[in-house]
């Protein structure tokens, strides 16, 4: 039998929101708590978990419970760790959802260890770079952490007076996201970051990243640090005598929408783009801004090459009461397409999902299913596009100064393709 504490931040103050109950995953239902439902402070969880009485399917309890966790390696490590099947997510989130993305938290019961940070030295962190998947995964098992996607990461906290890196303990909130170089794909961690600059610099909004260069910059000794938008730095409490964050609620638009992390590709034509603009138009307290930000970047993602924006990568970002959610921002934002990898793309634009087949007028074609006008869809594609080259040659410039000149040939590929 599985009985599981859910927990959720709101305005820094740990609130429990209900149970997991089942006898296993494959029949595990999530319940609200009545207490929390009538405190007048509570709120739903999830836009596809609202307020009822009654336990959610196990189904609809999977589909936003599993989004929680690491994919691919890293989860079959962990539940070889745990001794339970990859499947059962449930015994892998016990393991590992002491700290989730987003406020929400999962707990068993038991005394759970005091809070704090261990300064890691630069020989450790070094470690981090050079080790991939394998060594972020030790450090999601000893720590309790889980992040989910399928790449080797780890959730730290940056102290960026003094350049020193700290590993959560406990429930100490992390500040940062920090990945791995991927084994198979040649300087990933500076082509993420080329694409990020040059997001910001079209004017997309993006969080704060920067390559972490352990040695000499070559791809085992550099790390991808991302500044958490779901982490309000310096206003929790001291631990070890460091100002932790406060943690905000986030959900992807997977688990937003019900739908499993294994389906966050659209395969055959099902209305994903529709989806996810009706989402935004019914639930974000800016609508009109928030559906223009997702249409720009999801230009800016056709114009880079990146074929990897699936529903996961999109997100809404709660207030730190939860009384209101806007589109976070982009992340996790690749030219895949440098790798010759799949051209499809993660959902179709208007009929075609084939990035070397689509192009302007596909996006005017998907106009309506963006609740927005032909004229309105051109215009913010124009936009960005006009703005795409001169954006990427500063975004390689100003690489190039820090010293990583590389970047140029990841620039050439992925204007050679356009």
């Amino acid at each position: 039998m599985k009985d599981l504490n859910v927990y959720i931040e709101i305005n820094g103050d740990e609130k429990l929101t209900g149970r997991i109950v089942g006898n296993s995953y494959k029949d595990a239902s999530f319940i609200y708590d009545d207490v929390y439902m009538n405190s007048g402070e509570g709120m739903p969880i999830s836009v596809s978990l609202p307020f009822q009485n009654e336990g959610f399917s196990p189904e609809r309890t999977k589909s936003f419970f599993e989004s929680l966790l690491p994919e691919g390696f890293s989860r079959r490590a962990v539940a070889g760790w745990v001794k339970s099947d990859e499947s059962d997510y449930i015994t892998i989130l016990e393991a590992l959802g002491k700290e989730c993305l987003g406020a929400v938290k999962i707990s068993n019961g038991e005394e759970e260890p005091t809070p704090e940070y261990e300064e890691l030295s630069l020989a450790e962190v070094k470690a981090l770079a050079a080790e991939g998947a394998t060594k972020s995964t030790q450090i999601l098992m000893e720590t309790h952490l889980s992040l989910t996607g399928a790449s080797g990461k780890v959730g730290l906290l940056y102290d960026r007076d003094n350049d020193k890196w700290y590993l959560p303990k406990g429930k100490a909130p992390s500040t940062h996201i920090v990945k791995q170089s991927h084994v198979r794909l040649d300087r990933i961690v500076l082509n993420e970051q080329l694409c990020m600059i040059t997001a910001k610099n079209s004017g997309i909004d993006v969080p704060e990243s920067f390559i972490v260069d352990t040695g000499s910059g070559q791809d085992d000794q550099v790390l991808f640090a991302t500044q958490r938008y779901d982490r309000l730095l310096g206003q929790g409490k001291v631990i070890d005598g460091i100002r932790s964050p406060i943690r905000l609620h986030q959900e992807d638009f997977a688990q937003a929408l019900g739908i499993p992390p294994e389906n966050k590709y659209e395969k055959e034509k099902s209305g994903y783009l529709a989806k996810i603009f009706d989402l935004i138009q019914d639930n974000s307290d800016n609508p009109i801004e928030d559906k223009t930000k997702l249409l720009e970047r999801i230009v800016f993602s056709y114009l880079i090459g990146n074929t990897d924006c699936h529903i996961k990568n999109i997100s809404f970002i709660y207030s730190k009461d939860l009384r209101s959610l806007r589109l976070a921002p982009a992340y996790d934002i690749v030219a895949t397409q440098v790798y010759n990898t799949t051209p499809k793309m993660s959902f179709y634009i208007g009929n075609e999902i084939d990035i070397s087949k689509v192009n302007r007028s596909c996006f005017i074609e998907a106009s309506s299913e963006m609740s927005m006008s032909s004229n309105a869809v051109g215009r913010i594609f124009d936009r960005i596009a006009d703005r795409f080259e001169t954006a990427l040659l500063n975004a390689t410039d100003e690489l190039c100064d820090m010293g990583y000149s590389e970047a140029v040939s990841i620039r050439d590929k992925i204007l050679k393709r356009i």
